[in-house]
């Protein structure tokens, strides 16, 4: 149905509202998504103050003892009322012989020592955050189960600030390349909507004009400057302000990027050609140094909320115990996290019709409202985050231990396989062994643990030469894959459609991943490490890019043009379903690959560069668009296969090496949140849990 011009107002207020609400599901669905699993897992939480009435047992009382029940206020859900086994204050009751396992035989201690283990291994229930919760036993760790912690509304929070800003980065850049190439379009609002009724049914929107070359350059430059400048706010992050005042400043300057980029969307702006386009490219690039303060600390900065720092046991409502797992816990972190990256991607769904029908004023607005809801929510919670302080000089410290271990054994020995080759070659930088050979420590600031953080991180970026060649394959190959469906049958689609199933894929499969997969391999004792994640994510590109390449083939024999297929006027057969694959398959392993890249850049970096190290996993995806700018002028007919071979190649390739060279991916890291090493003060310790 066709709108007045004067009614163009409150189609924009209806825009509007529906990305409101489509905030308040998002964060809704995410909030529901934590207190499910939270109450699943660890309600009710409980805590044990375990008293042996009499420390000596004599075989002539009854085979029990006796514990008291408290529950811990702080607990955000709360025990379950209905649970026969808690009271609902504090009390007493008797471990009766029903428990079989807790009987006490004539061979207990006098001390009551065996009637202390036998009640720590049947009745301990233990809350999260308390210090002196059990650790498993090595029997334990390969016979339990590891399970996840839970997540907190603040975490929730910190997910909604990036799902905002994604939305504000896909939903500003999927219009930016109409709006810098195309004209006004005829019979349009001046704003850069196209005509209304039969007129602009083939129209595109458009506004400055400027050419498709122009518009490549630009869009391209603005996505390389977006994940280079990470490297540098990554260091601010560790170094200097801390992670939450970088994000901070990032909401701040994306506010003001997106305030500036809808001045050369308003009608009478976009008639001063030169203005509008000045006032653009500096919006443009203001929102890139926006995104560049924001990607490398939000995500370290939901992480520092994970409330599990160490492994636990716990049982759960079913009786079955468990290992409370931190690692587990981040991964599942990190699929939330990624899949509130791609609700913000389908937000450019809207702002492409916004500014197909009201004008690019609004495309550009509604992202922006989304920065200023942010701004005020992280101001609100700030009290509320775990912030761990920067440390000056770390770089400064790392840099001095890679100049030590460089000039005293060459580059060589890093790369080298012999494990007491690599050895020898970091303890040189230890300061222990400096002393011990003599040499001076006047200048050394660090310790010898910070020597094997470095060694780590190390590793965690030879596995991120991987990632590149995942976003080689995810996305980079864009131009082909447009190019093949451009002569495929559409029955009517529009042949960029398929490209939403990426998003799409990551958004159905993450909660798949996180709730149903991973536990139940879990639970069948099936390994779920960061090094098989990756050889299966880097298998299923191999599967896309091959179909891709058989597709091609396909197109070649069946075209009237032959390898001349891409600039023919006539379609193949070949129906656009078949690029399905090439589009799902990689977004279902971008959960297994670029998620567990996120993963290891928080699990496995120094404590304090934990900023820097994430930040080198996003220079990545710079690096693959600079591979496929320079390849971009050999992806023309007739060699269009030969890229889908390359990366199917490349991507069996990576998986082989992952599975030979990186297996170490699959060990725990079991103290990468040592509060001592973050520099958070430890938390409070509870009572003692067990009491003589």
């Amino acid at each position: 149905m066709n709108i007045p011009r004067n009614c163009r107002s409150v189609q924009g207020f209806r825009y509007a509202t529906i990305t409101l609400s489509l905030s308040v599901v998002v964060f809704g669905v995410l909030r529901l998504a934590g207190r499910s699993l939270h109450a699943a897992l660890f309600s009710p939480l409980i805590y044990f103050d375990t008293v042996l009435e009499n420390s000596r047992v004599d075989s002539d009382k009854s085979n029990s003892c006796f514990i008291k029940l408290r529950l811990l206020p702080h607990d955000p859900l709360g025990p379950s009322p209905s649970s026969p086994l808690i009271p609902t204050d504090s009390t007493s009751f008797e471990l009766a012989d029903t428990m079989a396992a807790a009987r006490l035989d004539d061979k207990a201690n006098a001390d009551g020592t065996d009637a202390i283990n036998v009640v720590n291994t049947m009745v301990h229930l233990a809350d999260m955050n308390d210090e002196n919760d059990r650790e498993p036993t090595e029997q334990e760790k390969l016979t339990l189960r590891c399970v996840s912690g839970p997540m907190s509304s603040v975490a929730l929070l910190v997910c909604f600030v990036e799902f905002a800003e994604r939305a504000s980065y896909y939903g500003a850049s999927g219009v930016f390349s109409n709006f810098i190439m195309r004209p006004l379009p005829e019979g349009g609002n001046g704003a850069g909507a196209v005509a209304k009724g039969a007129a602009g049914l083939e129209q595109n929107a458009g506004a400055l004009n400027m050419g498709q070359s122009t518009a490549t350059a630009i869009t391209t430059a603005f996505s390389f400057l977006a994940f280079t400048i990470p490297l540098f706010t990554g260091w601010l992050s560790d170094s200097r302000w801390g992670r939450y005042k970088t994000v901070m400043y990032g909401v701040v300057i994306g506010a003001v990027s997106h305030a500036l980029l809808i001045i050369p969307a308003i009608p009478k702006v976009i008639e001063q050609e030169k203005a509008a386009r000045v006032i653009f490219i500096i919006s443009l690039f203001v929102l890139a140094f926006a995104t560049g303060f924001i990607k490398p600390s939000l995500n370290p900065l939901l992480c520092d909320q994970n409330p599990v720092k160490r492994q636990t046991v716990r049982r759960l409502k079913s009786g079955e115990l468990v290992i409370v797992d931190p690692t587990v816990t981040i991964q599942g972190y990190q699929i939330i996290f990624y899949q509130c990256i791609q609700f913000g991607s389908v937000f450019a769904l809207s702002t492409s019709y916004a500014a197909r029908n009201v004008g690019y004023w609004l495309a550009f607005l509604l992202p922006g409202i989304m920065y200023v809801i942010m701004c005020v929510l992280l101001r609100l919670v700030k009290n509320k985050l775990v912030r761990v302080p920067p440390k000056r000089g770390v770089v400064g410290e790392i840099f001095a231990v890679f100049k030590k271990v460089l000039g005293s054994g060459g580059l060589k020995h890093l790369f080298s396989r012999k494990q007491d080759v690599v050895e020898e070659f970091w303890n040189k930088a230890k300061p222990s062994v400096m002393a011990a050979r003599g040499e001076s420590l006047e200048n050394v600031n660090w310790d010898d643990e910070f020597v094997d953080e470095a060694r780590v991180a190390v590793n965690c970026c030879k596995v991120f030469a991987f990632t590149i060649v995942y976003a080689f394959i995810d996305g980079g190959l864009g131009t082909p894959q447009n190019a093949m469906a451009g002569v495929m049958r559409k029955d009517g689609l529009p042949n960029d459609l398929l490209a939403n199933f990426t998003p799409i894929s990551i958004i159905v499969f993450a909660p798949i991943f996180n709730y149903v997969l991973f536990p139940a391999l879990r639970r069948w004792r099936i390994p779920t490490g960061g090094c098989y994640r990756m050889m299966g994510g880097f298998m299923l590109g191999a599967i896309a890019m091959a179909v891709g390449a058989i597709l091609q083939w396909r197109i070649y024999k069946t075209s009237d043009c032959g390898y001349a297929a891409s600039t023919c006027k006539t379609s193949t057969e070949i129906s656009l379903w078949w690029q399905l694959p090439m589009y799902a398959l990689p977004g279902i392993g971008e959960l297994l690959v670029i998620t567990t890249a996120y993963e290891i850049a928080y699990t496995r970096a120094p404590a304090r560069m934990k900023g820097l190290v994430y930040a080198i996993v996003l220079f990545s995806f710079a690096f693959a668009s600079a591979i496929v700018l320079i390849i971009s002028p050999w992806l023309v007919d007739p060699n269009m296969i030969w890229p889908f071979v390359a990366g199917s190649a490349a991507c069996v390739l990576c998986a082989v090496c992952l599975g030979i060279w990186f297996r170490s991916l699959n060990d725990p890291m079991p103290h990468f949140q040592d509060p001592t090493r973050m520099g958070i003060q430890d938390e409070k310790e509870d009572d003692e849990f067990i009491k003589a």
